[in-house]
């Protein structure tokens, strides 16, 4: 089962379009875990609390591999275990932006791919095709390219003009052109509803988009929502981390951001199916 067969059946089966960042920080776990456990266990124990309480109402899970990389040794094995307690049936999206000149590429493809064994990862394409070309190459995982990024100084480069189009919008060109293997996506802030609607234009209704951005960064979810699904009303896939991992700091954590992950869903799919 290729990475958008994945997708198209979570998303089915738990009527979803949310994405659960699972970027995990020790200094805001709850206090009792942390005085309970090791750090690296309570971390776990953490997670996997997160995944069994939302599991269910999910569409992907994202793990941002810099707060694993940060433990050192420990830490990617960490990464590993709580890939492998997500369900099977659930998308793992390795949020790494990796890229370099192809062989180094390559090395990162198989350690995302082989070693992690993500469903999808987050690339740059500063460096061009070629660079990409080693994650497209595994044909039955999904690369989600960066296309226009939700931070405030996005702008610094994205929006500069090239002719008589900005920067992201010839990413997105390049995007669909580099689709030949059906697994490419693109990431598009929800900072940005405008640009969502735009970049969901150049790249069609077949390409996934990765749109982070919704929880602690506020961006706007109606029209992100609208703007980001295709003709179906799904490849839109939305992203929070810590409005639903630190929810809360008591021992009810679990069953906290389960509402708000619930509360989300319902949100995002009442616009989607106009009920907003």
């Amino acid at each position: 089962m290729d990475f958008k067969e994945k997708l198209d059946r979570a998303t089915q089966r738990n009527n979803s379009l949310v994405c659960v960042g699972l970027d995990l920080d020790f200094e805001r776990i709850p206090l009792f875990l942390k005085e309970s456990y090791p750090k690296l266990e309570s971390l776990y124990k953490f997670a996997k609390s997160i995944i069994d309480a939302t599991s269910d109402l999910v569409c992907s899970y994202k793990p941002n591999i810099a707060f694993y990389e940060a433990s050192g040794k420990k830490g990617l094995e960490l990464l590993n275990k709580i890939i492998d307690y997500i369900p099977d049936e659930i998308p793992v999206i390795l949020d790494a932006k990796r890229n370099d000149i192809g062989n180094t590429a390559r090395m990162y493809a198989k350690a995302v791919f082989d070693e992690y064994r993500a469903d999808a990862v987050t690339v740059n394409p500063y460096l061009g095709k070629d660079s990409v070309q080693p994650f497209l190459d595994y044909a039955d995982k999904c690369t989600f390219i960066l296309c226009r990024s939700s931070n405030p100084s996005a702008k610094d480069f994205q929006d500069l003009r090239v002719g008589s189009k900005p920067l992201y919008q010839l990413v997105a060109r390049k995007i669909k052109d580099w689709n030949s293997n059906n697994n490419c996506g693109a990431v598009v802030g929800a900072t940005y509803p405008e640009e969502i609607g735009t970049v969901r234009k150049l790249v069609g209704d077949e390409i996934p988009l990765l749109i982070p951005g919704l929880g602690a960064q506020r961006g706007a979810l109606s029209g992100s929502v609208k703007k980001g699904v295709n003709k179906n009303n799904e490849l839109a896939i939305f992203n929070s981390s810590r409005s639903i991992l630190f929810a809360s700091a008591d021992k009810n954590f679990s069953e906290v951001a389960r509402k708000a992950t619930l509360e989300l869903r319902n949100k995002i799919n009442s616009v989607r199916f106009g009920n907003d």
